[in-house]
C-alpha cells in the first residue's frame, strides 16, 4: 500500500500548495468562507479557490480573462463579484461548476456580448447585474432562459442601442428589472411582454418616442414602472396600443425627466386608459410650461383612476407666469393622497382647493407657505375629507394664525407643523375637536400652554426650548420631549394615559418617585420607583464599567513609570538571563572556548579597540583571539544570544571602560550578563580597562558587584604616555594568558 500511501501525501501536498498560493494572493481567503480579494491589484482569478469558500469578492480588480479552471472547484459558491474589473472575455464553461450561485455581479468591465452558455448551469441564481459593460443587444435568442429561479436583473450601458423579440425568454417573475438603456434607438414591440410579472421596472429612456411600445408591453406585467432620463415632448397616440385587460400596472414613476405643457395635457388623458394605475409620482423632474394644458380634452377624457400623487422637487423655470390650473378640477376629486414636496409652493387657490372632496392625505413639506397665504390655501370647505396634513419646513411664523387656517379642516387627525419658526406661543388656540396627532418639533416655542389641543394622544414639542411640562392632556398616549432643557421629569398624574415618553438629551436631575412605575430590570418591573433602591452598578453599569477601565489603566501607567524609574525592565530583562544561564554549565568545555577574550566597547571608541588593541594583540607571539561583535557576531542571529554565546565561548571577556560605554545600551547588555555570570561565580574572567579616567560613581548603580570591583581591584588604565604604553601591553597580556 505504499503507493496509495504516496498518492494521498501527494494530493495533500497539492491542496496545501494551492492553499498557500491562494492565501499569497489574497490573504483573507485563509480557513474562511467569505473570501474578499477586492482591489488587490490582480490580473487574474487566484489559485487555489476550494470548496469551502461561499462568497467571493473579486471586484476592482484588472483582471481580463475568466478561464475554465479558474472556479471549477469553487462549488459552492452563493455570490460572486466580479464587477469593475477589465473582463473582456470569458470561457464558456467558466461557470459550470457554480449551481449553487445565487449572486453574480459582471457589472462595469468589457464584455462585447453575452453568451447563454455562461449561465446554463447556474439553476439557483437570483441576482445577476450585467451593467456597464460594452455589448449593443443581447443576442439575437435569450441569455437569460435558463435562469428558472432569478429574482432580479441588472443590464444596460451607455452603447445599449436594441431590445429585440426573445431576448427575455424564460424569465417568468422578476422582483426587479432595472435597464440602462440612454441611447436605445430600437425596440420590436413584444420584447418585453414574454416576462408574466415585474414588480418594479426601472427603464433609463432618452428616447420617448419608444416610451409607447414600452409601456403597452409592461401594462400587463409591471407592478411598478419608473422611467428616467426621459425628455417628454410630442403627444403619444396612445399608451396602451389595443392592449386587452387585466392590466397590472399600479404605479408610473418619472424621475429625472423634462415634460411639456403639450405632453401633460395628452398624458393625463392617456393615463386613464391604463385602468389599473392608481399612484403616479414624479421625482427631480422639469416642467417646461406655464400650465397651459387642454382643459377641454382633459375634462371630456373623464375622471382620472389616480389615487395617489407625489410631486418631490418639480423645477418649473416659467413659475411666475404658471396659470391657476383652473379646470383641473375633475381630475382631482377621486385623490386620497397628495404630495408636493421641495417644490417651492407657496398657496394653492381656495377655488381648486375645494375640489379636493376625497383626499386623506396632503403633504406640502419643504415649501415657501407664509400664514397670509395659508388661510387662502386651507380656506372653508377646502380638503373636507382629510385626515393628515404636513406642512413642516415651510415658512409659518404664527402658531395662532396656523391653529386658525386648520380649524376648517372638520375631519383633521394628524397635523405636522414641525421644522417652522413659530417662537412664541399663545395662552389659548383653536383646533379641530378630532385633533389626534401634533408635531410641534423645532419650532423655537419656549414654553408650553393650554394652546395645546387637550383632545392629543400624540405629541412631539422635541428639540425646543422648554425648560417645564405640566400640561394637562388626559388622553395623551405619547410624549416626546427629546433634545430641550428640561431638569424634572414630567409628573405622572397630568397624563394618566401615558404610555411612552421620550426625555433623551435634556438635563434631568429629578422626578416625582411615586407617580412612575419600574419597567427595567426584570426583578423591579411593576414596583413604585420610590420603593425600589438599586446598587451603583444596576443604576450607571456603564459608567462603572468605564470608571473600573480608567481606574485600571491608571495603575498601569503609574506602573510603567514606577518600572522606567527603578530600571524594573533591566531586572526582568537579567532574570531571564539568568534563568537561561542557570540551565547551562558553570563553565564551558574547554573544546568548547573558541577565544581568548570577548571584548565589550563602545561603538565611539572602536577606533583605538580596533586599530591599536587588536593589532597589538592580534599580532603579538603567540597571537591572541579576539571576539569582536563587528567580525566575529553570527549573522541572523538575535544580537542578545550573540552576546551571551560569545561570552560563554571566551575565555576572558575584556572590558573597555569609557563614558560612551557607560551611556551604550549593547554595553549594558553586555555588562548586564557579565554581572550574572562572571561575577557571580567569584572568578577573575573579567578584565576590565579604563580608556579613559572614569569614576566607579559613573557606572551605574543597579551594577552594584562591577562598582565594588572597580573599588577594590586594580584595573588596568591606558597611559597616554607612550614610554608606559609597554608596561600597559605587557600587563594586559599576562591578564588574558591567567
Amino acid at each position: 500500500c505504499t503507493w496509495q500511501v504516496w498518492a494521498i501525501y501527494m494530493v495533500l501536498a497539492a491542496n496545501l500548495s494551492e492553499e498557500q498560493v491562494l492565501k499569497q494572493a489574497c490573504p483573507s481567503c485563509d480557513a474562511t468562507q467569505l473570501c474578499n480579494c477586492s482591489s488587490m491589484g490582480l490580473d487574474f482569478v487566484p489559485q487555489g479557490l476550494t470548496g469551502k469558500i461561499t462568497v467571493l469578492n473579486l471586484a476592482h480588480n484588472r483582471i481580463k480573462h475568466i478561464r475554465s479552471q479558474d472556479l471549477q472547484q469553487a462549488v459552492n459558491l452563493r455570490a460572486l463579484l466580479l464587477q469593475s474589473n477589465k473582463i473582456s472575455s470569458i470561457d464558456e464553461d467558466s461557470f459550470l461548476s457554480l449551481g449553487k450561485l445565487e449572486l453574480l455581479d459582471l457589472s462595469n468591465n468589457s464584455l462585447a456580448h453575452l453568451s447563454p452558455v455562461w449561465f446554463e448551469h447556474l439553476f439557483s441564481l437570483q441576482h445577476l447585474h450585467l451593467q456597464g459593460n460594452s455589448y449593443r443587444d443581447l443576442g439575437e435568442s435569450s441569455p437569460f432562459s435558463s435562469l428558472r429561479n432569478l429574482s432580479s436583473l441588472h443590464l444596460g450601458n451607455p452603447w445599449f442601442s436594441t431590445i429585440k423579440q426573445g431576448n427575455f425568454e424564460g424569465i417568468e417573475l422578476l422582483d426587479k428589472l432595472w435597464i440602462d438603456s440612454g441611447n436605445l434607438n430600437q425596440y420590436e414591440p413584444g420584447s418585453l411582454k414574454s416576462i408574466e410579472k415585474i414588480n418594479h421596472m426601472i427603464i433609463n429612456l432618452r428616447n420617448n418616442n419608444l416610451l409607447s411600445a414600452i409601456v403597452s408591453d409592461l401594462v400587463h406585467s409591471v407592478v411598478w414602472l419608473e422611467v428616467r432620463d426621459v425628455t417628454l415632448e410630442t403627444a403619444e397616440t396612445s399608451l396602451v396600443q389595443n392592449s386587452a385587460l387585466p392590466f397590472r400596472m399600479r404605479k408610473l414613476t418619472f424621475k429625472d425627466s423634462s415634460v411639456t405643457d403639450q405632453y401633460i395635457s395628452r398624458m393625463l388623458v392617456l393615463l386613464k386608459e391604463i385602468t389599473s394605475l392608481q399612484e403616479l409620482e414624479a421625482i427631480d423632474c422639469v416642467l417646461q410650461g406655464k400650465g397651459s394644458w387642454n382643459m377641454e380634452e382633459i375634462t371630456r377624457s373623464g375622471e382620472s383612476f389616480v389615487q395617489t400623487v407625489s410631486l418631490i422637487n418639480i423645477i418649473i423655470p416659467n413659475f411666475h407666469l404658471f396659470f391657476d390650473l383652473d379646470g383641473i378640477q375633475s381630475q382631482v376629486t377621486n385623490l386620497k393622497s397628495l404630495t408636493i414636496a421641495s417644490s417651492k409652493v407657496f398657496m394653492v387657490p381656495c377655488s381648486l382647493a375645494r375640489y379636493f372632496s376625497s383626499l386623506l392625505y396632503l403633504d406640502f413639506h419643504d415649501n415657501l407657505l407664509v400664514n397670509n397665504r395659508l388661510s387662502e390655501t386651507i380656506c372653508k370647505d377646502a380638503w373636507p375629507s382629510l385626515q393628515t396634513l404636513n406642512l413642516s419646513q415651510n415658512s409659518l411664523k404664527s402658531l395662532k394664525q396656523t391653529a386658525n387656517s386648520v380649524t376648517h379642516l372638520p375631519k383633521l387627525i394628524n397635523l405636522d407643523i414641525s421644522q417652522n419658526n413659530f417662537g412664541e406661543i399663545p395662552d389659548v388656540c383653536e383646533w379641530p375637536q378630532t385633533l389626534k396627532y401634533l408635531n410641534l418639533s423645532s419650532t423655537q416655542i419656549p414654553r408650553l400652554t393650554t394652546c395645546i389641543p387637550p383632545t392629543l394622544e400624540v405629541l412631539d414639542v422635541s428639540a425646543n426650548n422648554l425648560r417645564e411640562f405640566g400640561l394637562q392632556l388626559p388622553f395623551l398616549k405619547e410624549l416626546y420631549l427629546a433634545k430641550n432643557q428640561l431638569k424634572t421629569l414630567p409628573g405622572a398624574a397630568p397624563v394618566p394615559n401615558l404610555v411612552a415618553i421620550s426625555v433623551r438629551r435634556n438635563k434631568l436631575n429629578s422626578f416625582s418617585r411615586e407617580e412612575y412605575i419600574c419597567d427595567s430590570p426584570l426583578a423591579v418591573r411593576g414596583a413604585e420607583v420610590g420603593a425600589v433602591h438599586l446598587s451603583l452598578m444596576e443604576c450607571h453599569r456603564s459608567l462603572v464599567v468605564s470608571s473600573i477601565c480608567v481606574l485600571v489603566f491608571l495603575v498601569i501607567l503609574v506602573l510603567v513609570a514606577l518600572s522606567y524609574k527603578y530600571h524594573a525592565v533591566w531586572y526582568l530583562r537579567m532574570t531571564w538571563a539568568w534563568l537561561q544561564a542557570k540551565r547551562k554549565p558553570k563553565r564551558a568545555p574547554p573544546k568548547d572556548i573558541s577565544y581568548d577574550a570577548f571584548v565589550s566597547y563602545s561603538e565611539n571608541d572602536s577606533d583605538w579597540v580596533e586599530n591599536i588593541m587588536v593589532r597589538e594583540l592580534e599580532q603579538a607571539c603567540p597571537p591572541f583571539r579576539l571576539c569582536l561583535h563587528k567580525r566575529d557576531f553570527v549573522p541572523g542571529k538575535w544580537i542578545v544570544d550573540n552576546i551571551i554565546d560569545s561570552i560563554e565561548k571566551s575565555h576572558k571577556t575584556l572590558f573597555v571602560l569609557s563614558e560612551h560605554f557607560v551611556r551604550s545600551e549593547w554595553c549594558k547588555y553586555e555588562l548586564d550578563f557579565s554581572h550574572f555570570r562572571l561575577f557571580d561565580e567569584n572568578n577573575d574572567a573579567a578584565i576590565l580597562v579604563l580608556l579613559e579616567p572614569i569614576q566607579s560613581k559613573a557606572i551605574p548603580k543597579r551594577f552594584c558587584k562591577l562598582r565594588k570591583i572597580m573599588n577594590t581591584k586594580t584595573y588596568l588604565e591606558w597611559p597616554l604616555e607612550e614610554e608606559k604604553q609597554e608596561m600597559f601591553w605587557e600587563n594586559l597580556k599576562e591578564a588574558l594568558k591567567s
